[in-house]
């Protein structure tokens, strides 16, 4: 993997955007079902379709109360810089790059892939309070942390 120079506000700003993205489009979805649900007449011809509507309902609200939770989680993340791994770090490994901050997953920016993991996640586990040069194993697969920003 090349050098390259990372802005890492802009990570920061693109995984927040992204979360805020998630969550307007949940919202329509979520509306969308409840006046659905409205609409559907009052008669035990229609229980199993209420039903359903209710788990659809239930469902989408569990997803919007954990993208909730990541968009207060980013509010923690702040853009400072650290020679050791911790959360708001990018840490570039020989294989991947790694965003320290919610539990996004892949994503790509400026036409370079990234991972936005949590402090929960294994990887971040493994990886936390390492700095440049030392190298780690998950999965049997060898990294070796090139940068720390």
């Amino acid at each position: 993997m090349q050098k390259q120079d990372y802005n890492k506000e802009n990570i920061r700003t693109f995984v927040k955007e992204q979360i805020s993205g998630k969550i307007k489009t949940l919202e329509f979805y979520l509306n969308f079902t409840l006046d659905a649900t409205r609409e559907i007449k009052k008669t035990s011809k229609y229980d199993s379709i209420r039903e359903e509507m209710q788990d659809e309902i239930y469902h989408l609200d569990k997803q919007m109360h954990s993208l909730k939770s990541m968009q207060k989680q980013m509010q923690r993340v702040l853009n400072s810089t650290s020679t050791n791994v911790q959360l708001g770090s990018l840490v570039i490994t020989n294989k991947a790059r790694f965003y320290i901050s919610v539990s996004l997953g892949e994503f790509f920016l400026e036409n370079t892939r990234f991972y936005a993991i949590s402090t929960e996640s294994p990887m971040y586990k493994i990886m936390a309070g390492k700095s440049v040069g030392d190298s780690f194993v998950l999965n049997r697969i060898h990294q070796e942390i090139i940068e720390v920003l």
